[in-house]
């Protein structure tokens, strides 16, 4: 076990448990009263530091681990600066936006992360050459770095709005669905399916689909923007770009999906069954996420799903919890990258269930609301829920740390 890998996996982990109590605050003050913070601020601060403390972080350390088994442990000292640095933006982030909102610290925190995160990409699109093996893994590898950095323009283009207090809503919302589709869409999905194709080409002869996998979500990524900010009236042509770009996904993850149950005993062996079980549930939120991805093409659904807060709410935490936290947990778990005792099992079992729970609270609201029908204690629920994700997270960090101790 290595020493990096447990350290920098430990700190991930707790950062996800104060992205957890951030985004109990929120449901809390939306439940009850809390007049001394403001909801605005608490909810960049839980977006924010979610993106960057949470999940950019453990990609970072899941991407360098993947390079020291490749060309050797020596890596790990040149991207620690790299990790600390990030660490320092993203908890400037956490406290600068709950102080001041968007403002001139937030905005500093939220640039030097951008500048973190380009040093980052230079480092590993440099030290991938030195993988002698051209692998699938490494094209992923590649496009997700690429998709990272173009996400950047959305959160710079956000950062100048609202300095200079743009009251456009198109230009805001924009800019936040572009930075939004190229890190989960792009960053995230690809540095995924990087580390996952890496394990799979060593246990599997598809070479050819796994490419073809690939070109597939490589091509529809730019494109598919359009689908977030499907208000915008487009001509025929882009529509019709639109509607190929979902159908090479849905393809693409056909193939993938029927290279899972034709090599599953191959795959058994070599994932841990704890792991691959949660992978399976960050497979079937994929699904889902594609599903309603296809369906918003539709004109009248996608009116609908915009103007409604619930639906756009479920839809993030569909992406961000159930699709990207629950895969970075599985594939941790799956190789056994960090110590795990009972209590740290019983906790990631506990917040899987809080994503499920919330997640159907959130989609029920949301189909509610379409008919303009209120749930009764539907705040109060969705409190309870963040209230187990908290707890899962907190307990998952407990019992790591005394695994490592």
């Amino acid at each position: 076990m290595s020493t990096f890998l447990s350290k920098w996996l430990s700190i991930s982990f707790l950062n996800l448990f104060l992205v957890a109590f951030l985004g109990l605050i929120l449901r809390y003050k939306i439940a009850f009263y809390l007049p001394f913070l403001n909801q605005k601020y608490i909810l960049h601060s839980h977006s924010h530091f979610a993106f960057s403390g949470w999940i950019t972080q453990s990609l970072m350390v899941l991407l360098i681990y993947y390079l020291s088994s490749k060309i050797g442990e020596q890596v790990f000292e040149k991207y620690r600066p790299v990790l600390y640095a990030n660490l320092i933006c993203s908890y400037g982030m956490l406290i600068s936006f709950i102080i001041q909102g968007y403002g001139l610290l937030s905005i500093s925190f939220s640039t030097l992360s951008i500048l973190v995160t380009s040093v980052f990409t230079i480092y590993f699109w440099a030290d991938l050459k030195w993988i002698k093996k051209k692998a699938t893994s490494i094209l992923w590898f590649k496009a997700a770095l690429v998709f990272g950095i173009i996400s950047s323009i959305g959160a710079l283009s956000l950062s100048y709005l609202m300095a200079n207090k743009t009251t456009d809503q198109n230009w805001y919302l924009a800019s936040i669905y572009f930075f939004l589709h190229f890190q989960y869409n792009g960053w995230f999905l690809f540095a995924g399916m990087g580390l996952l194709t890496d394990k799979l080409e060593f246990l599997i002869h598809e070479q050819k689909k796994l490419n073809a996998i690939f070109y597939l979500f490589f091509f529809a990524c730019i494109p598919a923007y359009f689908l977030s900010i499907l208000w915008i009236p487009f001509n025929v042509i882009i529509y019709q770009i639109l509607i190929l770009a979902v159908i090479l996904q849905l393809i693409a993850w056909a193939i993938m999906l029927n290279i899972f149950f034709k090599n599953s005993r191959a795959i058994s062996k070599k994932f841990s069954s704890q792991g691959k079980s949660i992978l399976i549930l960050s497979a079937i939120a994929f699904t889902i996420k594609l599903l309603l991805q296809s369906g918003s093409i539709h004109p009248a659904l996608s009116q609908l799903s915009y103007g409604f807060r619930p639906i756009i709410i479920g839809y993030l935490h569909l992406v961000l919890l159930g699709v990207t936290s629950i895969f970075i947990i599985g594939y941790i778990i799956s190789f056994k990258l960090i110590i795990t005792n009972k209590l740290a099992i019983k906790g990631i079992i506990v917040f899987i269930a809080g994503i499920i729970i919330n997640e159907l609270l959130l989609m029920t609201q949301g189909v509610a609301a379409l008919s303009y029908i209120a749930i009764p204690y539907i705040n109060e629920m969705l409190l309870v829920a963040a209230m187990i994700l908290f707890i899962g997270t907190i307990t998952i960090s407990l019992g790591i740390s005394r695994s490592i101790q």
